[in-house]
């Protein structure tokens, strides 16, 4: 119960702050609202999220192919290695690490809130604590790499695959340590 009162308290305080920046967001250098399709996915099952992750890879891919074709097999052995430090993860061997880091992460969930609740931290530090600094920094390069590849930004396109590639050699080590504990 404690953990769906911690859930709901976040959401009450990233939501509001998302919705405002995903109106924020150009499409193209007009002020209109992003239409892309990222957050739309709440609620989705697992395997319509497995599916979804997988066309992502697929549609990446193709965009390595066309603006970063040199860098085909580093993407190619990287993906495969996530995939393959996931499903270590995620294996029954390792359920008392997952347990473990979850309830630390729950702990440290509620010191952010009791700080914040106390107003020792503000709402913008709780949020950039909660999220560990990372701010899902993969997931604003993979909406703006997006963007430039509808706008046919080859230049800009490479740069974002390159920037991509490096998060995701970085989540990998993270995700190495995490089964190394």
């Amino acid at each position: 119960m404690k953990l769906r009162g911690l859930a709901f308290t976040i959401a009450l305080l990233v939501f509001p702050t998302g919705a405002w920046a995903n109106d924020t967001i150009p499409a193209n250098h007009e002020n209109k609202p992003c239409d892309c399709k990222e957050g739309k996915h709440h609620g989705m099952s697992h395997k319509d999220w497995q599916a979804m992750m997988a066309e992502r890879e697929q549609k990446l891919l193709g965009w390595v192919n066309q603006y970063t074709p040199e860098k085909k097999a580093e993407w190619t052995e990287v993906l495969k290695e996530k995939k393959n430090l996931r499903s270590q993860w995620m294996s029954p061997e390792n359920s008392a690490k997952r347990e473990q880091w979850k309830k630390e992460k729950i702990a440290k969930m509620e010191a952010l809130k009791k700080q914040l609740e106390s107003g020792k931290i503000s709402k913008e530090e709780f949020i950039k604590q909660a999220h560990g600094g990372k701010e899902m920094g993969h997931w604003k390069t993979f909406h703006e790499l997006r963007i430039a590849v509808d706008k046919k930004d080859s230049k800009q396109a490479a740069m974002l695959l390159n920037q991509l590639l490096e998060q995701t050699k970085q989540h990998n080590q993270r995700m190495k340590e995490k089964l190394a504990k």
